[in-house]
């Protein structure tokens, strides 16, 4: 039987490029399991965040437009938001009493981004967001028979618009490629099986 721990990398050397109240972005050495150390792997911290598959009292999906500048592309995608965190900084550890509830955070996201609350919420995953290069994790949750009781509450640098959508249609947009979030079409894939 093979042993996990036979495949672990040891860390030999981090260098911080930037690390500032965003981002910590590392450029880091590995000793190999056979011994050889390679370097650079680039990773990055960022602060867990939630995603939330939203559904109002009609069935339709609540979902947002909005910008987004590392495809340089309006996409259509689910609520999210960040897990905020008390000290100040956007990234680290997740088991810090510091960090604010994941799904408080997912109800705040939805009733500042929608202005719609439920009291019908359920988890379906806790995943890490993208392993390979970064350590944040993303809390997925379905929020049903969602009504709205206010407007939007967006942050600064938030801006987004409202749009709700049948569950064919959000088939439809996952299928041609229209849906371009990859958490959040994993987030609808579980939240319908």
């Amino acid at each position: 039987m093979n042993n996990d721990n036979d495949l672990i990398w040891e860390e030999v050397s981090t260098e911080h490029i930037v690390q500032d109240e965003w981002i910590d972005f590392r450029k880091t050495a590995f000793r190999f399991p056979d011994g050889k150390v390679f370097e650079p792997f680039y990773t990055y911290s960022r602060r867990d965040y939630v995603v939330i598959v939203a559904s109002d009292e009609d069935g339709k999906y609540l979902c947002v437009k909005q910008f987004r500048q590392g495809i340089r592309e309006v996409t259509t995608e689910f609520p999210a938001g960040g897990i905020e965190r008390k000290d100040g900084t956007q990234y680290g550890t997740r088991t810090l009493a510091s960090a604010e509830d994941a799904l408080e955070a997912a109800k705040r996201e939805l009733k500042e981004e929608t202005g719609y609350v439920s009291d019908q919420w359920s988890h379906l995953i806790t995943i890490p967001s993208c392993a390979t290069i970064a350590d944040n994790m993303a809390y997925i949750y379905v929020a049903r028979n969602c009504r709205k009781i206010t407007e939007q509450d967006l942050d600064d640098m938030e801006f987004l618009n409202v749009e709700k959508f049948s569950a064919d249609e959000i088939e439809q947009m996952i299928a041609s490629g229209d849906f371009k979030q990859a958490m959040h079409v994993m987030a609808w894939l579980l939240s319908v099986r």
